[in-house]
């Protein structure tokens, strides 16, 4: 696996002089959701506001290794950097990444008094769930939290295929998360535009000491980012083949023509995604055991997918139910 990373911080109290966050006010109604702006020099910006341990993950382990308890994951470590935690069902793997999710919002919110975290869209925000209920909803200080997305596709935020608006009806309309720590992608510009409008927003706020960045990469660096995995081994909207994969200069790329629609998106590329403190790869249904098997089994293939090259700087732990693992 190559190596990159991510992890970001904010507070919106702190911003400087030439960065104004505007609040995003969280309604109940799709027909007005929220959408955080910002505003740097005039320049209208969307940016949708250690568990240092190292464990390893064995690419030639047997079925056996991978097997499950009752209630509980079977951790699998071995070569390469990384964990693997193999659940009896998704519900049991939903349980389990919210505690992940909470011990490192308390780590963080402790440490430096905030907590970036970095989602995806697809079935992950489902498996955040566990979140919103007793009793991570009653303990976690959601008002420390700062939530920006890996990819987004180029659709009004009021349509099926917005990931923002998956994450909010899902997710943060149930939270009580400060509006301005939610930075949005700016889906009303051109691919292009919006692209370079969330990675000017983020250097800003790197520039100003609100997002931290990695000494190793020179990249935005996030406490954590939670990903999905499609069946084809893609992650964010980083698709196999595409010589976007290979971006190891830019924050932020867009797709006109993507292999799975809508057409245009925007995302990270991996050298922020790997800068990342921590990331959690969720996995989950049968649909996706062969790539599972390809990337974490003891097939061997020069042509690695991309959801081979998630490598953080921190730690990588991979969440799947025993359906995506069945071929481990």
């Amino acid at each position: 696996m190559t190596e990159y990373a991510v992890r970001l911080a904010y507070s919106s109290r702190a911003l400087s002089a030439n960065l104004r966050i505007s609040s995003t006010r969280f309604s109940p109604l799709r027909r007005s959701l929220p959408l955080t702006s910002a505003s740097i020099i005039g320049k209208s910006l969307f940016c949708s506001r250690s568990h240092r341990r190292i464990s390893v993950l064995s690419t030639n382990s047997s079925k056996s290794q991978f097997t499950t308890k009752s209630s509980m994951a079977g951790t699998v470590t071995g070569k390469s950097k990384g964990k693997v935690e193999v659940f009896d069902s998704e519900q049991q793997l939903a349980v389990s990444l919210a505690k992940y999710i909470a011990d490192l919002s308390e780590k963080f919110c402790k440490e430096r008094g905030s907590f970036s975290v970095v989602v995806s869209g697809g079935s992950l925000i489902k498996s955040l769930r566990k979140l919103v209920e007793p009793p991570y909803i009653d303990s976690i200080d959601w008002s420390k939290w700062c939530v920006f997305w890996v990819d987004e596709r180029v659709v009004p935020k009021d349509h099926p295929d917005s990931n923002y608006l998956l994450a909010y009806d899902a997710f943060l309309s149930k939270i009580p998360i400060p509006s301005g720590n939610v930075y949005a992608i700016n889906n009303a510009l051109s691919a292009e535009g919006a692209a370079n409008d969330y990675e000017t927003c983020l250097r800003h706020l790197v520039k100003s000491k609100i997002v931290d960045i990695s000494e190793a990469t020179g990249f935005p660096k996030f406490d954590v980012m939670l990903l999905g995995m499609g069946p084809d081994g893609h992650v964010a909207s980083l698709f196999p083949g595409l010589p976007l994969v290979h971006e190891k200069e830019k924050w932020g790329i867009f797709i006109k023509e993507s292999p799975k629609p809508p057409p245009e998106k925007i995302t990270f590329t991996f050298p922020v995604i790997n800068s990342s403190a921590n990331i959690a790869l969720v996995v989950a249904g049968a649909g996706k055991a062969d790539v599972v098997h390809k990337s974490l089994g003891d097939s061997e293939s020069s042509d690695l997918l991309p959801v081979q090259m998630v490598s953080p700087e921190g730690e990588l732990v991979w969440y799947l139910d025993k359906a995506a693992a069945s071929k481990l």
